[in-house]
């Protein structure tokens, strides 16, 4: 050991003089105390012997001193003591076990001097292990246990660029203070502290190389026979390449799992630019051919016209993408006879650099673009074709100029590879575009194109397809105009996404209009609707072998509802659909208590319709279950924040629709919304005039004479006569074929409209009559002098209608 000094109250390693020796019985007391043991410790024997040997130590003995003391083996290994005048002493001690006559167990503790320390060791053996370190093909070190350089070999001196006398007795740190050896210091202290190998691995610049190298470091301790750390040593294996190829795998995976997460052509390709510029870019724009964003079929390239393209995408290792000439957005034109078209036609991807005569034409073509090379100091570009099954859908530029290193054949392999998932990618969603905009087409078509005009209410509606994520569901509305001013209103939702809901949603509202114009009540026309559901899912559900059954993929909900503004009053009834809410004029939101319904499709279950009184300037909301409902809330936090949005509901109800949607959703809808809003009126008296007429035939001519009267008093002088004939011969009709009581009722409303309603539940048919007949010309007369007319069932018979269009309004008096 390195003789040194006993300092007070230091720690020093201490000189083992050579008649060191001290016997220890089992219990631990010291039995003999040599001149050599005074010497170190500066105890007389008459003051150590009979204490016990702990009482000398500075510290705990080793763990494999320990060890094998409790197994009786000999042991060997740095022991610290205490010194007399209290220093510390660290001195290498070796103990033999010995038996006194009692047979009782002793120890001989003496000092231990390593074999390479008194050259002991074999010189051949020396010399050769020597060379072995000298000449290993990659850097290897060794260092003390104070973690400073003994020696390094040939190569880790090169790689560090000083001798091996310059950095001998230094610490890492001490050698290079700069990072990554702040690290690998601080692993070697690890190593001395615990007497276990590190593994690191880590990248970075390497002493005149650009490129950035990879080394895996291996930091083993250096142990004796007992495991006493004597040192460590430090071998590094570059693995640059290795590091290389697992990075570029890694890029793989990351662009397989990123690219192509949603059915957005411009984000797909967003994606492809981010993962390239995290990955080996410094700088990638995505060009798109102007017909892949409308999802329409990309026309050939020919290399004598000029093609048009749209930056769809792109991205830089810089902020805001200085060195883009280009806006993302924008279209712009590669030029006839140019790289980008050439690159196109072929379909191959190339790396390049701005000093090719190609590229340089192609630089030198925009003045901006050649400022962007120049201040940007770009000096590698590669060019990528986006396609996928046949078809070219655009270009990938590709460019270095933070990166010192130019792309090379891996790089360039590594870019089709990703440019290549990510075009399938690409033209999945713009296959979804085209398809997804001829759903909505489809859809739209067969949805209302504008509120109707009506008096009895006003009307305002939003209908929002699914979020780009989800295929066009099946929801629909509508408002209709029945007989007698009244109005229907419906609100469904077709089970399912795509062009096939939005098929069966139009057939659907088709089949409302069509049972609206029969006049019939809410829970009767559901319970047609559903045979017509169930008879559709027959029809195109998927077959059931030997059976007629229903497969329950076609259903869907509906809310139907019929107000009469005359009266007031509102029929209600629901298919399994979301119930409506009603906003009072005092400001008051509820949710109407409608018996729920099953859905449309199971069949054999009752609808029951509910009848509810309305003020006038009353709100009705009517809405599918994608305005409420979310996968990140509960439904019941949709109908509060509903309610929350209707209860200061805007004069306009434009502006209530938009208050709606800005309260209720919370993003972009995973499904079909529809909301409409109705806001009710009432036909006061003036508008409205009513007969009770008795069964006899006398009384025609005086029903005959009030309605003329009564529409003279409205102005209405030149429809006098029509209204005389068609009352004379609907009341002729009620008098003679049908039942008390019978009634007359006038309404003046966007049309002139004429009711006669009677106790008979027998619905009237147009026919022709024959010459000899005495009757049946009367509906045939009052079809061809009225505009419309036809015939409902009421709770106590049927009322039959006509209307006719108001006379020029100018003539009109309110």
């Amino acid at each position: 050991m390195n003789s040194r000094d006993v300092t007070s109250g230091g720690t020093v390693e201490g000189r083992t003089p050579e008649d060191l020796a001290v016997v220890v019985d089992a219990g631990g007391a010291v039995r003999m105390w040599s001149a050599g043991a005074r010497e170190l410790l500066g105890y007389e024997a008459a003051e150590v012997v009979g204490r016990t040997a702990a009482d000398l130590l500075a510290d705990e003995l080793p763990g494999s001193v320990r060890r094998h003391l409790a197994d009786g083996h000999w042991w060997a290994g740095e022991v610290a003591l205490r010194h007399r005048d209290g220093g510390r002493v660290v001195v290498r001690l070796r103990g033999t076990p010995l038996l006194d006559a009692g047979r009782e167990r002793l120890w001989l503790v003496t000092g231990d001097v390593p074999a390479s320390i008194t050259g002991r060791a074999d010189p051949e053996r020396a010399a050769l292990w020597d060379l072995t370190l000298a000449q290993l093909p990659m850097p290897v070190a060794v260092y003390n246990r104070e973690a400073r350089l003994v020696a390094a070999n040939e190569i880790m001196t090169r790689l560090m660029r000083r001798s091996e006398e310059d950095m001998r007795g230094l610490t890492l740190w001490e050698i290079e203070p700069s990072p990554p050896f702040d690290e690998y210091d601080r692993l070697q202290r690890q190593v001395l502290r615990t007497g276990r190998m590190v593994f690191h691995e880590g990248h970075g610049p390497a002493w005149g190389d650009a490129r950035e190298r990879a080394w895996s470091v291996f930091v083993s301790p250096l142990k004796d026979d007992t495991g006493t750390v004597h040192g460590l040593s430090a071998a590094l294996f570059d693995t640059t390449e290795q590091y290389w190829a697992r990075h570029r795998l890694a890029v793989l995976n990351d662009a397989g799992l990123r690219i192509g997460s949603t059915l957005d052509v411009t984000r797909t390709a967003e994606e492809l630019a981010e993962v390239a510029v995290a990955g080996f870019a410094d700088f990638v724009t995505v060009d798109l051919l102007a017909s892949v964003l409308r999802g329409d079929e990309p026309e050939p390239i020919r290399l004598d016209e000029p093609v048009i393209v749209h930056r769809t995408a792109q991205r830089s290792v810089l902020e805001g993408c200085p060195e883009s000439v280009v806006p993302s957005g924008e279209t712009m034109v590669y030029p006839v006879d140019t790289l980008p078209v050439r690159a196109l036609l072929t379909g191959r991807g190339a790396r390049r650099k701005p000093e090719d005569p190609e590229v340089r034409e192609w630089i030198m073509s925009s003045p901006a673009r050649a400022e962007t090379v120049a201040k940007y100091m770009i000096h590698s570009v590669m060019m990528v074709p986006l396609r996928a099954r046949g078809v070219t859908l655009g270009l990938v530029h590709f460019l270095r100029h933070r990166t010192v290193e130019s792309f090379d054949d891996d790089d360039l392999l590594l870019a089709e590879e990703m440019v290549a998932r990510a075009a399938v990618s690409v033209d999945n969603a713009r296959r979804y575009t085209r398809e997804r905009r001829t759903a909505l087409a489809l859809q739209r078509s067969l949805l209302p194109e504008r509120p109707p005009g009506l008096v009895a209410m006003e009307i305002a509606y939003r209908y929002l397809p699914a979020g780009s994520g989800a295929d066009v569901g099946g929801d629909w509305f509508d408002a209709i105009p029945l007989s007698g001013a009244r109005v229907a209103l419906v609100v469904g939702d077709v089970v399912g996404h795509g062009i096939h809901a939005s098929a069966t949603m139009g057939r659907l509202r088709t089949a409302v209009r069509t049972l609206a114009d029969v006049d019939l009540a809410p829970d009767e026309l559901l319970t047609q609707l559903d045979d017509l559901v169930i008879r559709l899912d027959r029809e195109e559900g998927p077959e059931v072998r030997g059976r007629d059954e229903a497969s329950g993929q076609v259903g869907a909900t509906c809310l139907y509802a019929v107000y009469d503004p005359v009266s007031r009053r509102c029929a209600m009834a629901r298919a399994g659909h979301p119930p409506p809410a009603l906003v009072t004029p005092d400001g008051s939101v509820r949710f109407l208590d409608l018996p729920a319904g099953p859905p449309l499709g199971l069949g054999g279950l009752p609808f029951e319709a509910t009848e509810v009184e309305l003020e006038e300037g009353s709100l009705l909301a009517l809405y599918t279950d994608g305005l409420v409902e979310a996968a990140d809330r509960d439904i019941e936090v949709g109908l509060t924040l509903l309610r929350q949005a209707l209860s200061s509901p805007a004069e306009p109800l434009e502006e209530t629709c938009e208050q709606v949607l800005r309260t209720v959703l919370a993003g972009r809808a995973a499904d079909d919304i529809v909301l409409m809003l109705a806001r009710t009126s009432a036909l006061d008296a003036g508008r409205v005039h009513t007969w009770q007429l008795p069964q006899d035939p006398a009384t025609v001519a005086g029903a005959r004479r009030m309605a003329g009267e009564q529409v003279a008093s409205w102005g209405l002088t030149e429809a006098v006569f029509t209204t005389e004939l068609i009352v004379s011969e609907l009341v002729t009709n009620a008098v003679r074929y049908g039942d008390a009581p019978i009634e007359l009722r006038l309404i003046r409303d966007a049309t002139l409209i004429c009711e006669v309603s009677d106790g008979s539940g027998t619905a009237p048919h147009l026919r022709r009559a024959r010459v000899f007949d005495e009757g049946g010309r009367g509906l045939l007369l009052v079809a061809q002098v009225a505009e419309r007319w036809g015939s409902r069932q009421t709770p106590t018979g049927k009322t039959i209608w006509a209307e006719q269009p108001l006379p020029d309004q100018t003539s009109a008096r309110p």
